[in-house]
């Protein structure tokens, strides 16, 4: 079982590394990628939950506030994710995104009142040393650093969500948390995607759909149900895989070559998951 929640999350996390490459393909603002990535995402989760018959029933009025909330999240995270790729690259945007275990680690053990693992405090820490390291510089005069700054928020919001989705996992099936999530994101965000007079070209909606759906919905489903069988704190180490994939698809995909400072980061941040799949 706990085998296959790690293959789950590892499937997620590489889907996830395909994502920021959108932000580069599509040359919508980030406010309306993010909005096409929910709106795609929800639509095919309900319709996969009506074809499968499964419930669409939230057993407690705290819970759906609770879902709301953890939809504002999301959309939080994910246009500060795209924000930051768009603003810099995609491995300064993946990269300072990898912060986000040092925050679970951390946030974990006040939510759930959970021992603190010195093990996964040393990891993040590791981790958070990589990051530093792929920095090229910190100056607020210039785009890079602002895409770091936004990274970093979209780091913080993952990890919230995170400890959000660990609890929901105990209670409802994952696609129908993430159907619930994303919907509430598509409908916080339309207003705002409405005030760009910028219409998507054919090809850009083709990518929006397959960004949806299959890096969206298939993605956001198998991460938020290994938080069934995974703590937070190891998904959110395993997450971490998100910068190396982020800058290998970079390099391939769109011919962003890695200074040896980004290398030498995400090699670091490659050890500490190796590691923590070793002692998981």
């Amino acid at each position: 079982m706990k085998k296959r929640a790690i293959l789950s999350v590892n499937i997620a996390v590489l889907l996830f590394g395909l994502a920021g490459l959108f932000a580069k393909w599509i040359s919508l603002p980030a406010i309306c990628i993010t909005f096409g990535r929910v709106l795609f995402s929800s639509l095919a989760l309900g319709l996969f939950m009506l074809v499968r018959r499964q419930s669409f029933r939230i057993a407690a009025g705290k819970d759906a506030v609770l879902l709301v909330c953890a939809g504002a999240v999301l959309a939080l995270h994910w246009w500060s994710f795209l924000e930051s790729i768009q603003l810099s690259t995609v491995a300064i945007g993946t990269i300072t995104f990898s912060a986000f275990p040092l925050f679970v680690t951390f946030l974990e053990p006040l939510v759930f009142r959970q021992k603190l693992s010195r093990r996964n405090v040393l990891i993040a820490v590791v981790i958070l040393i990589g990051v530093f390291i792929t920095v090229p510089e910190f100056s607020a005069q210039n785009s890079m650093f602002l895409g770091i700054v936004i990274g970093m928020l979209s780091a913080l919001a993952y990890a919230v969500l995170t400890l959000m989705n660990k609890d929901f996992s105990e209670k409802y099936s994952g696609t129908m948390t993430a159907f619930y999530e994303q919907a509430t994101a598509a409908m916080i965000l339309l207003p705002f995607a409405l005030k760009v007079d910028i219409p998507p070209s054919a090809s850009e909606i083709g990518l929006l759909l397959f960004l949806g759906i299959v890096t969206t919905a298939v993605a956001h489903t198998l991460f938020i149900s290994s938080l069934k069988t995974l703590p937070a704190q190891l998904a959110g180490v395993f997450s971490s895989m998100e910068t190396v994939y982020g800058i290998l698809f970079a390099f391939l995909l769109l011919g962003e070559v890695p200074s040896v400072r980004e290398i030498i980061g995400a090699a670091m941040i490659l050890s500490a998951v190796i590691a923590a799949q070793r002692g998981g």
